[in-house]
């Protein structure tokens, strides 16, 4: 009869340490919230732009509006103040590009430093389709017989060597027709 209750006192602490243990951690999971009082909506939707739009250094391709890192949060705190202060879009993206660099921006400001990413993939992109047109075009030549190689006299065959080839070539032709090989010379 004791241990029935002794079960039991045991059973209702072990579910109440597991509810507190579940309450603490939903407590912390509501704290990555980030809650910000806007005076319009105009503002919120200027922060929610701007947040999306900029990136957060530490998380290599993540913008800040999903990035935990505690430099996301100062830097949405920060753009949060500008906005409450009234500074504009362009203001805010200058202050950023200032202080982190271009970095910063998915759409870098076009000048020597960034050339390199505006220019290099569409001109990659021309060699490459130039460098395919122009392959193709000579194989096409060279199919053709018009690759303007020209054949040393020395290379070229004899009367000979033609004329074998010339059996060859018209035996393999009739093979394509006759299917069957009626001479022990064919054969070889």
């Amino acid at each position: 009869m004791i241990m029935m209750p002794l079960k039991s006192i045991t059973k209702n602490l072990a579910s109440l340490i597991i509810t507190c243990l579940f309450g603490v951690l939903s407590i912390n999971a509501y704290a990555a919230i980030d809650v910000y009082d806007f005076d319009s909506v105009q503002q919120e939707a200027q922060y929610r732009g701007l947040i999306e739009e900029l990136r957060c250094p530490k998380c290599q391709n993540q913008n800040l509006a999903g990035s935990d890192a505690p430099i996301a949060q100062d830097l949405k705190q920060k753009t949060y103040d500008m906005i409450k202060e009234g500074r504009s879009d362009g203001e805010i993206r200058a202050y950023m590009q200032e202080r982190y660099g271009d970095f910063i921006t998915y759409k870098p400001p076009v000048r020597p430093s960034t050339w390199i990413l505006w220019f290099f993939p569409p001109l990659l992109l021309i060699v490459l389709i130039v460098g395919w047109f122009w392959q193709s075009k000579r194989s096409q030549r060279i199919a053709r017989g018009q690759s303007g190689i020209l054949v040393d006299s020395a290379a070229a065959l004899s009367a000979v060597e033609e004329a074998e080839l010339d059996r060859l070539l018209s035996r393999a032709d009739r093979n394509k027709t006759d299917h069957d090989i009626t001479s022990i010379e064919d054969k070889k």
